[in-house]
């Protein structure tokens, strides 16, 4: 199945993406520009964008009663993250009246924390460089659902150390390729 832009979709069909979970996540910016900072050393060097982005992230624990954060990491052109949705009960059962509703949507889902995150970061770092309606993030996001205990610890190791394998990741537009 494709969506409006004849890619292929990256969420499972069937999957409800507004019940509770952990999720890991991947957000990418438009073109991968690197835009947030830069690896010196093996640490992540935010810039300017790259400290709206973790603000607004940290920010996002605060202000939606639905999600927890794991651990995450702001990367040259990419967010890291773990986030863990967990509705409360009163919304689970709106989501049954939500279901009929042709939004592609809804409250309180993993797409709806990602699309308000990307846009107050979006609005940020635009009014800041005087680039307004400038694309920041790409259009889509990469998410996994985290199954088990094992994975999520797997998946928190694999992104504290993500700025120890800038070299080789390949969201690196400079990567360097392994031994031959």
């Amino acid at each position: 199945m494709e969506d409006k832009h004849g890619r292929p979709h990256l969420r499972l069909p069937d999957y409800d993406y507004s019940s509770g979970g952990a999720y890991f996540l991947t957000i990418c910016t438009a073109n991968r520009e690197n835009l947030f900072g830069e690896i010196v050393g093996d640490q992540m060097v935010l810039n300017e964008y790259g400290r709206i982005v973790e603000e607004e992230w940290r920010r996002s624990e605060e202000i939606r009663s639905e999600v927890q954060l794991g651990e995450f990491v702001v990367m040259p052109n990419h967010l890291h993250g773990i986030v863990i949705l967990d509705p409360d009960e009163e919304e689970a059962n709106c989501r049954l009246h939500l279901q009929a509703s042709k939004s592609p949507r809804r409250s309180r889902s993993i797409s709806s924390f990602v699309a308000a995150f990307k846009g107050v970061t979006t609005r940020r770092i635009n009014a800041l460089r005087g680039t307004p309606g400038q694309k920041v993030w790409q259009d889509n996001f990469f998410e996994h659902i985290i199954r088990n205990e094992k994975s999520f610890y797997r998946i928190a190791t694999y992104i504290v150390d993500n700025p120890l394998r800038w070299a080789l990741d390949q969201e690196n537009p400079a990567r360097q390729p392994q031994g031959r």
